[in-house]
């Protein structure tokens, strides 16, 4: 229906715009006295943190804090700005779009899609209320208004599904294929930040699986073991492997053949 999709984005924009006001009026003026003190330093002088390191969030909290000119009071004014405003606002306003497409399931059938105005508003109803019952929980809110992980984590995870259900919707492999680069894409920005973000992939698995399997509760364990094992390997073996090749053929070329320093990696 022409209408859902165009209410659809209208209301998923203002939630979202609601949201980030929200978090905009309560942000930290500051650094809390935890994480955040060590954040926001670390990503204005360009400095490492705490293992296993957080590159992307660091270098976007670093390209915002710019924007202070000099004037080191505010700094961590901005950060948060960009923890609430740019990451949780923008979190909201996706996991209204996942409801809905996710709530929107329920009234396909085998004769197609049977969606009146009474569903249509039912849709958008679960969307709102879960979309905001979001913004105003505390797993969100407290890290909305500060600068840490959390709050970037959270848009990654979002952003990340929301392309999974877009990646959902295309009929065909050839027009889906941009979905998939860029999950693949997020997802690796999404590692420099948190590796919560890992736990998007088996939700993923499912979306895959429904779509083109007849759902069976053989199938669905098969499918849970799959994603799980897809998500250990990224997190156990290609994640930390890389890295230790990149060290040890650094100390091959640089200790062994007598090359400049960062020849092996």
């Amino acid at each position: 229906m022409k209408d859902f999709k165009k209410l659809n984005n209208i209301i998923g924009w203002i939630i979202g715009i609601a949201a980030c006001t929200v978090f905009f009026l309560t942000s930290e003026s500051t650094a809390s006295f935890w994480d955040c003190g060590e954040f926001i330093p670390c990503s204005y002088k360009l400095e490492v943190g705490h293992p296993p390191g957080a590159p992307t969030f660091l270098l976007l909290n670093h390209l915002i804090s710019l924007l202070s000119f000099g004037n080191t009071d505010m700094v961590a004014r901005l950060t948060n700005f960009l923890s609430g405003v740019c990451c949780s606002g923008l979190s909201v306003m996706f996991l209204f779009w996942i409801i809905t497409y996710m709530a929107r399931k329920f009234f396909i059938t085998d004769k197609g899609e049977e969606t009146n105005k009474a569903n249509m508003y039912a849709i958008f109803g679960a969307g709102i209320v879960g979309a905001m019952a979001f913004t105003f929980c505390d797993s969100l809110w407290f890290s909305a208004v500060e600068t840490v992980v959390w709050a970037m984590s959270s848009f990654f995870t979002a952003i990340i599904f929301w392309a999974a259900t877009k990646w959902d919707r295309e009929t065909s492999l050839r027009d889906s294929f941009h979905w998939i680069m860029l999950i693949g894409f997020l997802i690796g920005l999404s590692i420099g930040v948190h590796l919560l973000n890992l736990l998007a992939i088996p939700a993923m698995g499912f979306l895959f699986y429904f779509k083109y399997y007849k759902p069976s509760f053989k199938g669905i364990v098969i499918a849970a073991l799959v994603s799980l094992g897809i998500t250990g390997a990224i997190f156990s073996i290609i994640i930390p492997k890389i890295v230790d090749l990149f060290a040890k053929t650094e100390l091959l070329f640089v200790n062994t053949f007598g090359m400049p320093f960062n020849s092996g990696s």
